[in-house]
């Protein structure tokens, strides 16, 4: 799956497809009437909750406090009960017929019975808004089955995101992955579209593997140095030993690095990896098994050329 399809379908990069809640996407059948909410939203988004439309009003009141909740960070959110006789209440039937929220039901897939919840704003926010809502119900309608195991590789990132702080491109993952085949040429004119050679192994909604295949030759690296805003001089002091070594050819190389740690987790049935890697760290970032950090004596001090000056 691409990133792109993933973000879109799932609201993130690492989906979890056991189950499915697909996003579909409301823009053309929102923005035409008078709520001003999907009118101002560059993305109008919703899932069909399956039998969702047991929910009582305290129950969606919940979710919807659930939302707003800073961690999540939505502002509110528009539900629709798709009763079983074909016919639909939105919490929005003051703007909205039953053609209108048939057609919500149409695009999200929802069938009788179940509730449609959707989410509007700015399109990066909601999507991960509307994302950990998908995975917080199917937590609770135990949809995340431990013993069901759904691998999937993730492909095409982006190889820069944007900054609005810096107001610059960085490198989505790092200034050493390759740009797909024949897009470099995209960075002079749309950088924010090339994508990069790189992929993702995920498990269960779990990034269990991470790789890339990496640049080998100069020309392009030293595109990447200008394009993340290095200097020339700047890219030769930190990564000059780099570029002086492709002088000398490098073959094209990549590969990908296995979270051991989290698959053995993630096979374990569990979803924290606290429980299941060789030196765990407390809250305080201590390590209760070998007792670090802890007071250093003279002779290692001496032996490492240190003084701690208190």
């Amino acid at each position: 799956m691409t990133f792109d399809k993933a973000m879109k379908t799932y609201g993130n990069d690492k989906p979890d497809i056991r189950f499915g809640m697909e996003f579909g996407e409301l823009n053309e059948v929102t923005q035409h009437k008078d709520f001003n909410v999907f009118n101002q939203a560059e993305l109008v988004v919703g899932i069909a909750v399956p039998n969702g439309n047991t929910y009582s009003r305290k129950d969606i009141d919940k979710l919807i406090d659930w939302v707003r909740r800073p961690q999540v960070g939505a502002l509110g959110m528009v539900y629709v009960r798709c009763n079983g006789n074909g016919t639909y209440k939105s919490s929005v039937d003051k703007f909205y017929n039953q053609d209108d929220l048939t057609k919500w039901a149409e695009i999200t897939e929802a069938k009788a019975g179940d509730l449609i919840c959707i989410l509007s704003g700015d399109t990066t926010k909601v999507r991960t808004q509307l994302s950990a809502l998908r995975m917080e119900l199917a937590e609770r309608l135990g949809l995340r089955k431990p013993n069901e195991f759904a691998p999937l590789w993730v492909t095409d990132f982006p190889l820069l995101e944007w900054d609005e702080d810096t107001k610059r491109y960085h490198a989505m993952h790092h200034p050493f992955t390759s740009p797909k085949p024949g897009q470099i040429e995209l960075l002079d004119t749309n950088p924010g579209d090339v994508k990069a050679n790189a992929y993702d192994l995920v498990l269960n909604g779990n990034e269990i593997g991470g790789g890339s295949i990496r640049i080998h030759d100069k020309a392009t690296q030293s595109l990447m140095f200008d394009y993340l805003g290095f200097t020339k001089e700047e890219a030769k002091a930190q990564f000059g030993f780099l570029m002086n070594a492709f002088e000398y050819g490098a073959p094209p190389h990549g590969g990908l690095a296995f979270g051991l740690d989290r698959l053995v987790a993630i096979l374990g049935g569990q979803e924290t990896i606290r429980d299941f890697i060789a030196f765990p760290k407390n809250n305080s970032g201590r390590d209760v098994m070998i007792d670090a950090p802890a007071p250093i004596d003279d002779e290692q001090l001496n032996e490492l050329h240190l003084k701690i000056d208190l």
